[in-house]
């Protein structure tokens, strides 16, 4: 198991108390257990607000839950020694909906990427050709030479985002979090995207977790799924194939808004 997360809970201090010590917490994830295998790719769907981003912050150690557990490769990722954070950094990614605030303005496409480039000689234990290897994972996300001294402005959404998953691939990982990749990205530019990740996922072996709030991307992109509705999983597919199954009153009507509107689109 490359993932494994065991009643987890997550809340936060309540806002607009009526004392600057209150203590009143809200509840945003609660009691979720979830795992995640060698080479899948599980979905997290749940509509804005519902908690599933902060779930995925828990799952790569962004923030750690009031209780419960959270491990990576067998590895407790909040009761860990300096040496197993290095691993697990070794082993994770994120790409991130706004890739305009994740991309350092400031930062040449080079630096960008240059970034993670330091974790991977880490990994290796030896310096490598930075430039080729950027230049080599431009490539790879379908961009080329010339885009290694270019700012994020001189980019668009679909190349930043390009540059972004360069990045999160350099550490050579094992597990990506995708948290809303694609939301950002107009129709088209959505589906090279899936197309490329999917591309990415079967040459290296990559597993994945791809939170969104868009059940199409889901059933293009995953072979599981789960329903996130206000901190809790309500309902899990393990055959994306058996997707119109679900029996939860919320998943039905996630899945029914978007009959509806292939129908209206045909109309």
């Amino acid at each position: 198991m490359l993932l494994e997360v065991k009643n987890i809970n997550i809340s936060f201090k309540k806002e607009n108390q009526k004392t600057i010590f209150g203590k009143e917490r809200q509840k945003v994830v609660k009691n979720v257990s979830l795992s995640l295998e060698k080479g899948e790719c599980l979905g997290i769907i749940g509509e804005s607000g519902s908690g599933k981003s902060t779930l995925g912050k828990s799952l790569i150690g962004l923030l750690k839950p009031d209780n419960g557990s959270v491990y990576i490769d067998g590895i407790d990722i909040y009761n860990i020694t300096r040496e197993q954070r290095k691993k697990i950094q070794q082993i994770i990614s994120i790409v991130f909906q706004d890739y305009t605030s994740s991309a350092n303005p400031r930062f040449l496409v080079k630096d960008i990427i240059g970034e993670s480039l330091k974790v991977l000689e880490r990994k290796i234990g030896k310096k490598i050709d930075r430039y080729s290897k950027i230049k080599e994972l431009l490539e790879i996300v379908g961009l080329n030479e010339s885009f290694i001294n270019r700012y994020p402005h001189e980019l668009s959404g679909g190349q930043l985002q390009r540059v972004c998953i360069a990045r999160a691939i350099a550490t050579e990982p094992q597990f990506i979090l995708l948290d809303e990749a694609i939301s950002s990205l107009d129709a088209s530019t959505q589906t090279q995207i899936m197309d490329l990740l999917k591309e990415l996922q079967n040459k290296y072996k990559l597993s994945y977790i791809f939170i969104t709030h868009d059940l199409p991307s889901v059933t293009y992109m995953c072979d599981r799924v789960l329903f996130f509705y206000e901190g809790e999983i309500v309902e899990e597919v393990n055959d994306i194939y058996k997707l119109s199954e679900v029996k939860n009153l919320y998943a039905k009507r996630l899945l029914n808004s978007i009959l509806e509107i292939k129908i209206d689109d045909k109309k």
